[in-house]
């Protein structure tokens, strides 16, 4: 599906319409997640206007997957058992026709995770986030959004890309911030049928959101809870002044 504005110039306005809609529907996403960044994850989803759910047990995630407006998945802590479980929840996901998100987390320390994620890959995921040493080691199919995330975030389709440069360095030295990205994204993916709009337009609210709680946090300890403030009071002015976008 190609875009058919010009998506630099109309990306915060679309930002902030999408967040309003993202608080409207509530859309539920579920998360194969990390199980050591769940609980930022839950609570930004959940600040967001997002419903979020964790469970990776092999007995329940079809049954949670039937219910999903979206659903991430997250390499992060993988193991046999999660990797069972992503199994299950795509078979679901197929058969529903959501959205899903890739976040190959870590896969450039592993060769079998680089392996395993560019196989999941190849079952066309709406949106692939990674950051550059992970996107580097993957070929990402013409179909998929491609976000690779940095100083300035690049958001590639079809040809297409945007660049997102909101947000702030005390993200990265908050564990956890990359997975609730690849969240944020999944929840505007669940309103919106523009995969690369949504996408980007995820992009830019964390990121000004980012912004926003920089004003209030002394450092890393207490940028994490005013991240999550940002979120549930980010408003559609605050996109449209701090948005930083370029084609």
């Amino acid at each position: 599906m190609s875009t058919p504005f010009d998506l630099p110039i109309e990306l915060p306005r679309l930002a902030a319409s999408m967040l309003e809609r993202v608080r409207q529907q509530a859309p539920r996403v579920h998360c194969l997640m990390n199980t050591v960044v769940q609980k930022l994850v839950a609570d930004g989803l959940s600040a967001l206007g997002a419903i979020p759910s964790m469970t990776s047990s092999s007995d329940e995630v079809q049954d949670f997957a039937r219910k999903a407006d979206a659903l991430v998945v997250n390499l992060g802590t993988l193991d046999k058992q999660r990797r069972e479980a992503i199994g299950l929840a795509l078979d679901i996901v197929a058969t529903r026709a959501i959205p899903w998100l890739l976040d190959p987390a870590h896969c450039d320390y592993s060769p079998m995770r680089v392996r395993f994620a560019q196989d999941l890959l190849e079952h066309q995921p709406t949106a692939l986030r990674a950051n550059a040493a992970e996107y580097e080691l993957l070929t990402v199919p013409d179909r998929v959004v491609a976000v690779e995330t940095g100083a300035v975030d690049r958001i590639s389709f079809a040809g297409r890309m945007v660049m997102v440069a909101s947000g702030d360095p005390l993200m990265a030295r908050v564990t956890g911030t990359g997975c609730l990205c690849g969240a944020v994204i999944a929840a505007f993916l669940a309103v919106d049928d523009e995969p690369h709009a949504a996408t980007a337009a995820a992009m830019v609210v964390l990121g000004v959101a980012a912004e926003k709680a920089t004003l209030r946090a002394g450092g890393p300890g207490s940028f994490e809870p005013a991240l999550l403030d940002a979120l549930a009071a980010l408003d559609g002015e605050d996109i449209l002044e701090r948005a930083k976008v370029t084609g």
